[in-house]
């Protein structure tokens, strides 16, 4: 039963913590452009390696 008076604020603490990274991505604008990534996914804009111009 003594390990409850350790678990339960370190659970809070944990909880809190990744509340806090949540929140931070979220203002960073990690979520703003969902579709814009899946939609680079499918374009094939790349030249192979060998065809590229050296700049």
């Amino acid at each position: 039963m003594n390990i409850l008076i350790i678990l339960i604020p370190v659970s809070i603490i944990l909880g809190a913590l990744g509340l806090c990274a949540f929140l931070w991505t979220l203002r960073s604008g990690q979520y703003d452009d969902t579709d814009g990534t899946a939609a680079r996914l499918l374009l094939d804009d790349d030249e192979p390696l060998e065809n590229r111009d050296p700049d």
